[in-house]
């Protein structure tokens, strides 16, 4: 009996251990980014829960365990406190009775308007939605409605409301992705909140009972798609304009194909979002195809208005992409400005400067060439920095730019056309594009460069952010190459360009 007994126990410590092996991810598998958030194992969509509290950024998302494909949603959970490394914590919400759970915002209920506080702790308080798969099946209209839940160990552990749902669905197949913030003049928590191709907006005094206040959008803006993930939120100009800026992610018809994320400028007043801009305009946060869904954190240190989007498209591939045992990551955090320009007052963004300190050593840094053709870089790191600034005034090439490659002839090409007065990234030959037949393609933004074009590229395992003259203009993109790019060759085309100066530096992992 002894012997059984103990044969038992090394049968459960073997299993256990071959489990935690399936379920270990050491961050070097092919394609994993290196500075970049992402699961340890299964799929991820859209982060949730923004917020900065007892001194760390709360990062949570769209999580399916089980699987790389979308399935069950979770909420998965991770805290920082630099916006660089990321500690994985355990899953924060799991589905139940009334469905899967969705995307959503958390709020810290410092006033106890929904009476969860206990012993002067303050509730964190998590508003999402939920989508009953059974009732979708059914062909029931009304399958979202939105829950809460509470946490008063700092968002370790949760409680839901058990009264849920707190906003029931009058009708709308598409009624998601709460973003609720409180609006001290009138007392009230703000929803605003994406039903089908607009915005409707709720208000409350306790989270738990709501009324509509006002719709937008109805014939404003871009409607290739489903709206997602709205994000409303006060921004100051560097000269002390205040204005509102409404986030809203589409789910198809973006700039570049699939997925997008557009914005809107105006005012609020607690009830009503105006846009400023006429309604057939449409603004873009990102141009390339790989940034969704994003949202910023609430109660960012020194009112810094925070953004992090998934890195991935979900109209077009994100199902698809060669990547094991994990699908998709996150954008790098990104801060954001709002500056007033010659067209309007735009979005600027900038990834936060707390990712400077994942630079190794010193730049390699070139500075006053004349590039006839092409101009090789020594920098063979994969995770990289690259700063470039360009003289135009000396310039007479009608393209320049820079490239990523590898051995075997792949490669993304960064550039800006002064014919066509537009900037673009290429990835039609960056590598494994065969899982979708939308994922080869070349996108581009409208741009009239100055006298300087000052360019500064992220670069991971498997994607590119681009922020153009200190982040007017945004692409982020995906590639996936059969080896990896370790060749930067600056260019020009059509007659020479005048480098000012790069800069290259190479980046440390988070994960080591």
């Amino acid at each position: 009996m002894k012997k059984i007994v103990q044969f038992a126990v090394l049968f459960i410590w073997l299993a256990a251990c071959q489990k935690k092996q399936e379920n270990r991810a050491d961050y070097s598998e092919q394609y994993r980014p290196q500075f970049h958030f992402s699961p340890q194992k299964g799929w991820m969509n859209d982060p949730n829960g923004l917020i900065y509290h007892a001194g760390e950024y709360h990062l949570f998302y769209q999580y399916y365990p089980d699987s790389t494909v979308w399935g069950p949603m979770h909420w998965g959970h991770a805290v920082s406190t630099d916006l660089t490394h990321w500690q994985h914590l355990p899953i924060a919400l799991y589905p139940d009775s009334l469905g899967y759970i969705f995307s959503g915002s958390v709020v810290l209920d410092s006033a106890n308007t929904t009476g969860f506080g206990k012993d002067n702790e303050a509730p964190l308080v998590a508003v999402f939605t939920y989508h009953n798969m059974e009732w979708e099946k059914a062909g029931r209209k009304d399958r979202e409605s939105q829950g809460i839940a509470y946490s008063l160990d700092k968002g370790r552990t949760w409680t839901k409301y058990t009264n849920n749902p707190v906003l029931k669905n009058q009708g709308d197949v598409d009624f998601r992705d709460p973003k609720v913030f409180w609006y001290a003049p009138t007392k009230r928590w703000i929803m605003p909140l994406a039903t089908g191709d607009f915005l409707q907006i709720f208000t409350s005094t306790n989270l738990k009972s709501w009324e509509k206040a006002s719709e937008f959008g109805k014939n404003e803006g871009a409607h290739g798609g489903v709206w997602e993930c709205p994000d409303l939120f006060a921004i100051t100009t560097p000269a002390g304009i205040k204005k509102w800026v409404l986030i809203q992610n589409m789910g198809r018809g973006a700039v570049n194909g699939g997925s997008g994320t557009q914005y809107f400028v105006g005012s609020f007043d607690g009830k009503i979002f105006k846009n400023d801009n006429p309604p057939t305009q449409t603004l873009w946060l990102d141009y390339g195809a790989d940034n969704y869904a994003g949202v910023t954190w609430l109660n960012a240190p020194n009112n810094r208005r925070l953004f992090i989007g998934w890195m991935s498209n979900w109209d077009d591939y994100a199902n698809k992409t060669p990547t094991h045992p994990w699908r998709s990551a996150m954008t790098v955090p990104r801060e954001l400005s709002l500056q007033k320009t010659a067209e309007g007052f735009r979005l600027f963004q900038m990834p936060v400067t707390e990712l400077e300190k994942l630079r190794q050593g010193e730049a390699l840094t070139l500075e006053n060439k004349n590039i006839d053709s092409t101009l090789k870089i020594s920098a063979e790191s994969v995770q990289k920095e690259v700063l470039v600034e360009f003289d135009l005034s000396k310039t007479t090439a009608t393209q320049l730019g820079f490239v990523l490659a590898n051995a075997k002839n792949e490669r993304v090409e960064i550039g800006y056309d002064h014919l066509k007065k537009q900037l673009y990234l290429d990835r039609t030959q960056a590598g494994k594009s065969g899982f979708s037949t939308k994922f080869a393609k070349r996108h581009t933004a409208p741009y009239v460069a100055g006298s300087r074009l000052v360019v500064r590229a992220l670069i991971d395992n498997s994607s590119v952010e681009v922020f153009v003259d200190n982040g007017r203009i945004a692409f982020t993109d995906l590639f996936f190459p059969n080896q990896d790019f370790t060749q930067l060759t600056l260019f020009a085309k059509g007659g020479s360009a005048h480098l000012a100066q790069v800069k290259v530096y190479e980046l440390r992992s988070i994960w080591q």
